[in-house]
């Protein structure tokens, strides 16, 4: 198999003329990028408790890593979110950030750069993120009760993520919080959540949860409902819809109480695929278009075989190929929309 290339030998890339548009006018501008299945935390409803890590050996380098992103950019992505997993956890992944950084701007092409993370490796890299071009992130946090984060996490600190929070806020980095809501684990504690989250000047997202892979539980045991949390939310605050976006699927409201906005995400009870502008590229090199379908393009063979024009090629295979909508389904019994978890196809 011919070597991957070196960070310092990649060629500089041509830019093709096309943009990436889908057979349904969807023009695709945001690529998340997952650069690693493994994480330092169990989250109930991302993996089993005792989950079969990929071999690195089937990862992209970061150098493939790379070159897979500049191929976006240079065909009108604009966006660039890197998830995991938990990707802190991967060896050298900032030199990867920072080089992605060095795109932001006008002549590079991308206009942001942003993370998902947990928040626990921030005391680590929260400064370097800052310098490599990053204003905000995504933490990941579903409650403020110690023992029930321990128990959503399968063992995790609820310290490590403040204390990564508050690292990246000294770094000069704003953080969006997202919680998951789960029917009977936090449902009772996310309006706390959310005052802490403004208390700290924090914007927060909750998120439905999506029937990805097997964690070993029903999905329609942990389904709740945004709409339910919502008419809830509504007997304390008042909440006022907002017309920005981020470029991702949320909606936002403005709670006057707090002074702070909420996000609301809801792939189940309010299907948003119409404006769906995403594709989803696992560590594997495996380009999922629809997070809710199985169907995957190869981009690592795509690259490793046929250079840059074989992986434009696949990238194109695709854009045309992405489904109109997910299929998302949490019937009680049901078998997981998609086989593959969470943290392999990239939170």
């Amino acid at each position: 198999m011919t070597p991957a290339p070196t960070l310092s030998s990649l060629p500089a890339q041509p830019v093709p003329a096309s943009p990436l548009i889908d057979s349904f006018g969807r023009q695709i501008r945001y690529l998340r990028l997952s650069v690693t299945d493994r994480c330092d935390l169990r989250c109930v409803y991302c993996m089993k408790a005792q989950p079969e890590f990929l071999p690195k050996a089937d990862l992209l380098t970061l150098e493939e890593l790379e070159q897979v992103a500049g191929a976006f950019i240079d065909r009108g992505i604009t966006k660039i979110r890197i998830t995991g997993g938990e990707p802190l956890v991967r060896r050298d992944v900032v030199t990867l950030i920072e080089r992605l950084g060095r795109r932001l701007g006008q002549d590079g092409g991308l206009d942001e750069l942003t993370l998902t993370t947990n928040a626990t490796q921030l005391p680590r890299f929260a400064d370097r993120l800052a310098a490599a071009g990053l204003r905000r992130i995504n933490v990941s946090l579903d409650t403020l009760d110690p023992v029930r984060f321990s128990r959503l996490t399968r063992g995790g600190k609820l310290t490590d993520t403040l204390a990564g929070i508050e690292a990246a806020a000294a770094a000069g980095l704003k953080v969006k919080i997202n919680a998951v809501a789960l029917k009977g684990e936090n449902e009772d504690v996310l309006p706390d959540l959310i005052a802490w989250a403004h208390g700290q000047g924090h914007d927060i997202t909750l998120i439905e949860v999506m029937p990805v892979g097997d964690v070993g539980a029903d999905r329609a045991d942990q389904f709740l409902p945004l709409s339910a949390v919502r008419d809830r939310l509504l007997q304390r605050w008042t909440l006022t819809p907002l017309t920005e976006t981020t470029g991702g699927p949320a909606r936002y409201h403005r709670i006057a109480e707090t002074g702070g906005k909420l996000g609301l995400i809801t792939p189940l009870t309010g299907n948003f695929c119409a404006g769906c502008n995403r594709v989803r590229l696992t560590c594997t090199g495996q380009l999922h278009a629809c997070l809710g379908q199985d169907g995957a393009v190869d981009l690592r063979r795509a690259l490793r075989e046929g250079g840059l024009e074989g992986l434009n090629r696949a990238i194109n295979q695709a854009v045309a190929d992405k489904p109109e909508a997910h299929d998302f389904d949490v019937r009680p019994g049901a078998e997981p929309s998609v086989t593959r978890h969470m943290a392999i196809t990239g939170g």
